[in-house]
């Protein structure tokens, strides 16, 4: 995947979200012509942030992860650091060979955080 492009409704915030959770880089961080904010993160995926006014609607199975964990204890510390900063959580797993955890960013998007053997 090169990149995922996104509906936001406010694009700073959306990019804080990104980099404080999720690794994407501030220093690789520009805005194209059209407005669109693009920022490359982990595995190479640019995101692209185009905000928009329009109310952003999504079905409940919609979601993507953006890196996997080198361990279990990796993801259950990160489910710990998003609920201890507010963050919206939509799931946890905790199998033995299966741990995930979701969250929501600003607008709603889940965005997954695992670990498998």
């Amino acid at each position: 995947m090169a990149h995922i492009a996104l509906a936001v409704s406010d694009q700073a915030r959306s990019r804080r979200f990104y980099e404080t959770y999720f690794g994407f880089d501030p220093k690789t961080a520009w805005v194209a012509a059209d407005g669109v904010l693009l920022i490359e993160g982990p595995g190479e995926v640019t995101l692209a942030l185009g905000e928009t006014d329009e109310a952003i609607s999504l079905p409940s199975f919609l979601h993507f992860g953006f890196r996997n964990a080198a361990d279990a204890g990796d993801v259950r510390a990160f489910r710990e650091r998003l609920a201890a900063d507010g963050i919206e959580l939509a799931g946890f797993w905790d199998e033995p060979d299966y741990v995930s955890v979701k969250c929501k960013d600003p607008d709603g998007y889940v965005i997954e955080f695992a670990w498998e053997p």
